[in-house]
Formats: structure tokens, C-alpha cells, sequence
């Protein structure tokens, strides 16, 4: 994984030299004494060799980058960076500067400011794998519209649209950062808008009505860590997007309001939700505690009590329950919705709790309504309901 000035930050000395790779041969090194410096490993001639970048933070992350692809590129072109004269290395410099792949580092860590750190690592992980192997080594200035189209469709081809359409909003920006910057003066991509189609939205897989009374039957059989399998009740229950599941820490819940509270920066909608906690939940959260109150978060890493579970630690489960291309955890908001709505409680009820934002701005400006005694209601029927699928 790419490194980040926060981790490189909290990265503390070992009594051995430490070596953590920011991918592509860039490599930062902390000696027992705590002093951080750059390195860039490649081979030239059948032979391994080593460059001297640095030393953090005298060159920051961003800086050790810019140096690296300018060694990069030396070495695709026959010439060992070690050996570089000044004026070479000058010229080489001015020549990255132009580059696809150095511009479009440049327009990432401009944006850093504004992103959350898991944000920009997604995009550059996205650049990394399908925009730099094949624009990462062209100046801005000779990448023509056919050549974007044609990274764009060689994505398309994967049958993945959306990753097609943010690659082109990046392009698009990356070019934007160069005539911002004088680099260049037009932008390629610009004629490219409205050549990726969007696809029609695939709803999750969920589970019918009919299908819980095997499904829990199925989970309770099922070999299985005790706390994973109350996470996946929970995730039926209270039917929260799967990755605020996964980071739901103790600190969060009022058990005397029979409340979670959910800061926004954990939700998808940037804006702080509640979760009615129903007297069934409170019991399971009693049984719960006791195998996993050491840790900050309800639902753990197996491996590490101090971080949450996996990221597809239920889909996984689901998996090896044989769901797989059924149902998936993400559908049990589908369920619940259709329960709901078929059980005649309110649409804004309903909505409010499933953490939707009103599309409909005029109306989203005027109606603002928590609703929080009726979901309490509402969540204690649901608990109830979905508990009658248990065998006794």
C-alpha cells in the first residue's frame, strides 16, 4: 500500500533497519535511531542497484516521488541515474515536470487538503493501475483525445462503467492542473464527455421473506467466531450500510437513550445517523460485550482486537453459507426496506433511517424531521419481526 505523510509520521524506530516500500522500487528506510531516508532499488544491466533520494522530511513524500519517476524513466531510456551528471539531471528534471504520470501526482497531492486520507489512497491506487502503465510516461502535451478514448475503453472492456467514468473525471482534472499550472494550454478529454455509458444500477442480492427462517437456521449451525455471528444479526436488525457495521465502536452508544450514534465522518452522506437500539439488540449487546468489550469496536479483527473486522468479513461468511450470488450482506437494507413499506410504516420514516438523503433539494431544504420516536418504534417491530424466523 502507498505510503502517507501520517504514516510515515507514526512510523517509530525498531532495533533492526526497517524497509517499507511505496511501491515501484521506492523504498523508505528507518535505521534504530529513528532517521528516515529515501532509496530507490532497481536493476540496470542484470545488475541491482540503489539510488540515494533523501532524507525525510528534508524530501518530503511528494518530493521522493518526483525523483523517482525521474529515476524511473533514466532507466527505461538505458541510462543508469547513478551516474547522471548535474546538468543531465537538470534537463531530466524539466522533462518529468511535463509528464502524465508526475502532473497527475502533482493535482493528487494538491487535493490532499480536502480528501480523507482513505479517499486519495483509492484514487491513486486507481491511477496506478490503469492510467500511469500506459499515460504515465507521456508528456502532457502529446497525448492526444484517441489515446484517452482508448485507455478509457481498454476499462470499459472489464465491464466495470463507473471505473471508465471516474478515470475520465481524473483525466480530465490532471489536464485541467496543467493549463492551471501553464503547462499546457487545452485539455483532450474534454471532448470525451458522454462517451462512457453509465450501466443501469445492479441492487445488491437479498434475501426473500421466506428465506430467513433457513437463513438463520444456516448461521446458527455454521462454524463460526460467536461476536461474527451476532455481527451478521446485527446487520439484519439494524440494517446500517456494512461498513458502518464493521466500525461501530463502544463509545458510540447511549445505552441509556437506547441509542448508536453514528459520527458523520462514518457515513457514506457525511451527516451523523441514529440507530434505535430495540430491547432484542440490547440483549445481544449485553452478550456481545462480554467477548468483545476489550476492544474499542464491537465487531474486531480476529487478528487484532484494536482494529475492526475485515472489510469482507460477512460477505465472506455469507459465502462459505452458500450465498454466494444470492445475497449479500449490503441487501439486507433492501429486505428491511420492503418489510417496512409492505407493513405501512411512512416512506420519510423509513428513509430517515436507511440514511438517504432527499433528492429533491427543495424539498431536502425544508424537511429536515428526524423522526426519531417513530424509528424507535419502527425498530423494535423490525427486531421483533425478524426475530420470529429463529427456531426456538
Amino acid at each position: 500500500m502507498a505510503l502517507t505523510e501520517l504514516k510515515i509520521k507514526s512510523l517509530a524506530p525498531t532495533n533492526k533497519i526497517q524497509k517499507i516500500s511505496d511501491g515501484g522500487g521506492l523504498v523508505l528506510f528507518i535505521n534504530p535511531k529513528g532517521n528516515k531516508y529515501w532509496r530507490y532499488n532497481f536493476r540496470f544491466e542484470n545488475k541491482q542497484k540503489t539510488l540515494s533520494i533523501g532524507v525525510y522530511p528534508v524530501v518530503s513524500l511528494a518530493e521522493a516521488r518526483k525523483k523517482h519517476i525521474q529515476a524511473k524513466l533514466l532507466v527505461t531510456e538505458g541510462i543508469d541515474p547513478t551516474t547522471l551528471s548535474k546538468a543531465a539531471e537538470d534537463a531530466v528534471k524539466k522533462e518529468v515536470s511535463l509528464l502524465f504520470e508526475s502532473v497527475a501526482r502533482d493535482w493528487w497531492n494538491a487535493q490532499l487538503p480536502r480528501w480523507k486520507e482513505s479517499h486519495s489512497l483509492r484514487i491513486l491506487r486507481a491511477m496506478e493501475m490503469d492510467l500511469f502503465p500506459v499515460l504515465g510516461t507521456l508528456s502532457l502535451a502529446d497525448i492526444k483525445t484517441p489515446m484517452v478514448l482508448d485507455v478509457l475503453r481498454q476499462i470499459e472492456a472489464r465491464g466495470v462503467n463507473d471505473t471508465a467514468l471516474r478515470a475520465l473525471q481524473r483525466i480530465k482534472a490532471v489536464f485541467n492542473f496543467g493549463i492551471q499550472t501553464g503547462l499546457i494550454e487545452y485539455n483532450p478529454a474534454l471532448a470525451l464527455t458522454g462517451v462512457i455509458i453509465k450501466r443501469k444500477e445492479i441492487h445488491h442480492h437479498a434475501l426473500k421473506q421466506t428465506e430467513l427462517t433457513s437463513f438463520f437456521d444456516n448461521l446458527y449451525k455454521s462454524p463460526m467466531k460467536e461476536y461474527i455471528r451476532l455481527a451478521m444479526i446485527f446487520q439484519i436488525i439494524w440494517f446500517v450500510r456494512p461498513g458502518e457495521l464493521r466500525n461501530a465502536e463502544w463509545s458510540e452508544f447511549n445505552f441509556e437513550k437506547r441509542e448508536w450514534h453514528i459520527p458523520a465522518e462514518k457515513m457514506k452522506m457525511q451527516r451523523p445517523h441514529v440507530v434505535p437500539l430495540s430491547s432484542w439488540a440490547l440483549e445481544l449487546l449485553g452478550q456481545l460485550r462480554e467477548i468483545t468489550g476489550s476492544s474499542p469496536y464491537l465487531f474486531p479483527n480476529y487478528r487484532d482486537f484494536s482494529k475492526p473486522m475485515s472489510e469482507n468479513a460477512l460477505s465472506y461468511v455469507m459465502a462459505r453459507m452458500g450465498y454466494k450470488g444470492k445475497a449479500v450482506p449490503h441487501g439486507f437494507r433492501s429486505l428491511a426496506t420492503d418489510i417496512l413499506n409492505e407493513h405501512d410504516f411512512k416512506a420519510d420514516v423509513i428513509e430517515r433511517q436507511l440514511a438517504h438523503i432527499e433528492s429533491n433539494k427543495i424539498r431536502a431544504a425544508y424537511h429536515r424531521a428526524e423522526y426519531l420516536p417513530q424509528r424507535h418504534e419502527m425498530m423494535e417491530w423490525y427486531s421483533g419481526w425478524v426475530k420470529e424466523f429463529i427456531k426456538n
